[in-house]
């Protein structure tokens, strides 16, 4: 199944979804998770405008499973617990708008370009690699399961008042000229407290997030016209 497919299925599910929360639970934080991300917070976004409930802080689009696993494939790499790396993930939820910033990784290490090559595409084909695996029966499930419970446990930390939540979401945001756009936030009482910066990119990851946001815009324009037309 394509994202085209999946936003055929998705857009009206999630519309009618955001219309409801924009009704019966307006303040709510809303994570959306369902594909494709890079469209369908657009489309909760715009039904939260008509209904005059949206709060950028309050919406966010889950992009975590990109980055459990860019930290499951680089920890393989260099021979590390996962649990023991951190690999920011920012741009969209697809195909090249995942933009694994392997410059960033904690603790600092390097790759060759070939390691650089390997790692980037594996991450962001990392679900059609799945889909192969099962021979087009199915798509992540366990591990679709795991990133959710573990987006939605650091949005309850943040809710607890907990210092430091710090996860890549799809949010709202001024990094770049896209309205919308996956990086690190820290995450507090009101949802999304703060947007970090990219910080210092390097040549290689600099030309993928060109690459990145000229597939977003068209991603992000098409959730919007979905509710606008």
């Amino acid at each position: 199944m394509t994202r085209d497919d999946l936003f055929n299925i998705n857009a009206g599910i999630v519309r009618t979804l955001s219309e409801a929360i924009a009704k019966c639970c307006p303040n709510a934080i809303v994570n959306v998770i369902s594909n494709p991300v890079n469209s369908t917070v657009p489309i909760a976004a715009e039904v939260f405008k008509k209904a005059g409930t949206f709060d950028p802080k309050k919406l966010l689009g889950v992009t975590m499973l990109d980055v459990v696993r860019a930290n499951t494939f680089v920890a393989e790499v260099l021979g590390l617990d996962p649990r023991d790396v951190n690999v920011p993930v920012v741009g969209g939820h697809a195909g090249v708008t995942i933009l694994p910033l392997l410059s960033q990784v904690k603790p600092p290490c390097s790759f060759t370009p070939k390691e650089v090559d390997y790692l980037t595409d594996r991450i962001q084909n990392g679900g059609t690699e799945v889909v192969e695996a099962k021979a087009g029966a199915g798509s992540a499930t366990l591990s679709m399961a795991y990133a959710a419970v573990k987006f939605a446990d650091a949005c309850l930390r943040g809710l607890r008042g907990d210092a430091s939540v710090v996860e890549c979401a799809f949010v709202a945001s001024q990094v770049t000229e896209l309205p919308f756009f996956a990086s690190k936030v820290r995450l507090g009482r009101t949802g999304v407290e703060e947007i970090y910066p990219l910080g210092p990119l390097n040549e290689y990851e600099r030309a993928g997030l060109e690459r990145a946001k000229k597939e977003l815009e068209s991603s992000i324009q098409k959730g919007v016209s979905f509710v606008r037309k």
